[in-house]
């Protein structure tokens, strides 16, 4: 391996550099951000665009699908490219992409740049964190780390609000516009700021093309079936096809990848103890971190009714609190071993995700207040250290490669996350409100005023309730149901991020930078 991937010095980075990399992570922002702000509002999209429901949530799906190929690319394409040129074309084409969706008419010239957006934007993650560990120094990583984590996991917190506000108040083409402006400044800084480097381009007189496509394919067919599987069934001949397709391609790939000297991505990271253990927190972390941004907006539009700004409002209390917290969690991650704050971390962040397990249909900001005060808390210390463990000991020739496969587990782990989670409320509620309306005619008060019943409805008619009143009821137990439904999904993305503590034990000791 070429030494060009070796750190830039090992003495305190100037001043270029840290501007060069804070370049990086404004555009890593925008790419996160953009997955939210246009979330919030796809069905103001669908209206404008004029396209059917059914075809709303590929404008969002075939974003995810491009992203998730192209991270882990990533080490490849600095390989060829370089650190610099790979950053610089990345934000140029996002920038092109935004541009290209707001100019949009219609739902394929829209898709089709979403899908290069996503693609685009799917590098940018994990060269923002091979960053860390290619232009600094021990003792300037954690810093460096947690500038990137924060941009990172308040882009999701803030994206609501952002996103509500500009629908709001001028029109869904400038949840796109609002990319160009910062994605230029970051592109000039960056190829002012960061270092020259010489790319490789025997790289792609040896790509392996089969290998690039089994893993296309396996990503594809996995984003698709965890899509699909909620509303069709898992075990529907749509989904099993798909999820059928994703591995076979899948083992068809990591076999083939094994076997090469210069494989597209690069598995042999895996049998590194304290990367398996890395990758598999940063899975964990999916699970909850995307699962709690997306469970707070389901319960805030559709139990509580509202709109995608006061959404955005209710949950900047987890990013303020995440943004409290990171100077200690920089502070302790100087100097305590990563498996330890790991642990805290994922233990506190499990206990967050616990605490909403026990809302009612009136639960609103009071209620979820607390429960992201503690989640934002843990945010850093499940970040920070697993990062460190994962690419922390690697040289640097490695970290590339191994940081796309590390924020690839994130992602991986956000989508089955969100499978599941959907699972749970389409499958559960059901049954639910069954079980609610048997609580009710059996006269049990207590689930009557977590339904929300008028006083004197259960009481007076105990098991014989009248057409009228079942009418009356039966909206508030669906609700109520949902609620039931949303709150189990709650606890098992806790009690699944709390098995995070298990594989701490594998991981070896790491010294904490000096």
């Amino acid at each position: 391996m070429s030494q060009r991937l070796e750190p830039v010095s090992s003495h305190a980075p100037s001043a270029v550099i840290w501007v060069g990399f804070i370049a990086m992570c404004v555009g890593m922002f925008m790419a996160i951000l953009d997955v939210q702000v246009v979330a919030t509002s796809l069905p103001t999209i669908q209206q404008a665009i004029n396209i059917d429901p059914d075809q709303m949530s590929w404008i969002q799906t075939v974003y995810l699908i491009a992203e998730v190929v192209a991270i882990p690319l990533t080490g490849l394409l600095t390989r060829v490219l370089t650190m610099r040129w790979l950053f610089v074309a990345s934000i140029g084409l996002f920038v092109i992409a935004s541009a290209g969706c707001a100019a949009g008419s219609n739902f394929n010239e829209v898709v089709s740049w979403r899908a290069l957006q996503g693609f685009s934007g799917g590098t940018l993650i994990p060269a923002v964190f091979s960053a860390v560990f290619i232009l600094f120094p021990n003792e300037r990583q954690a810093i460096a780390t947690t500038i990137a984590g924060v941009l990172a996991v308040l882009a999701p917190t803030v994206g609501p609000i952002i996103g509500g506000w500009l629908t709001a108040t001028y029109s869904w083409h400038w949840l796109f516009l609002i990319n160009i402006i910062p994605g230029i400044v970051s592109a000039l800084i960056a190829w002012r700021s960061l270092p020259r480097q010489k790319g490789d381009s025997s790289e792609l007189r040896h790509l392996d093309g089969l290998s690039l496509v089994m893993m296309a394919l396996a990503l594809t067919c996995l984003e698709l079936g965890l899509k699909e599987a909620p509303t069709n069934g898992w075990i529907s001949p749509y989904v099993l096809s798909l999820l059928t397709v994703s591995l076979v391609s899948g083992t068809g790939f990591a076999s083939r990848s094994l076997q090469r000297t210069r494989p597209i991505v690069d598995l042999h990271h895996f049998r590194d103890r304290n990367f398996f253990v890395g990758s598999t927190l940063s899975f964990v972390l999916g699970i909850g971190l995307f699962g709690s941004v997306y469970l707070m907006p389901v319960f805030l539009a559709f139990i509580r009714g509202h709109n995608a700004l006061e959404i955005g409002m209710t949950m900047l209390v987890t990013g303020i609190t995440q943004l409290i917290t990171a100077p200690i969690a920089v502070a302790l991650e100087k100097r305590t071993d990563p498996r330890l704050l790991s642990a805290a971390g994922f233990a506190v962040f499990a206990i967050g995700l616990g605490m909403s397990a026990f809302q009612d249909p009136r639960s609103d900001y009071d209620a979820m207040f607390w429960p992201q005060v503690v989640r934002g808390a843990a945010i850093m210390f499940c970040l920070l250290p697993p990062t460190r463990l994962a690419l922390g000991t690697l040289p640097p020739a490695r970290v590339p490669d191994a940081s796309g496969l590390f924020n690839l587990m994130r992602n991986l782990g956000g989508a089955i996350g969100i499978a599941m989670i959907d699972t749970i409320i389409y499958t559960r509620s059901e049954l639910l409100g069954q079980a609610l309306w048997d609580q009710l005619r059996a006269g049990d008060l207590a689930a009557a005023t977590f339904v929300g019943a008028p006083e004197g409805t259960i009481t007076g008619s105990p098991g014989n309730f009248t057409p009228d009143t079942i009418a009356a009821l039966d909206p508030l137990v669906q609700t109520a149901a949902s609620v039931q439904a949303i709150n189990e999904a709650w606890l098992v993305a806790a009690v699944l991020t709390g098995c995070a503590l298990l594989f701490l034990p594998l991981a070896r000791p790491v010294a904490p930078p000096q």
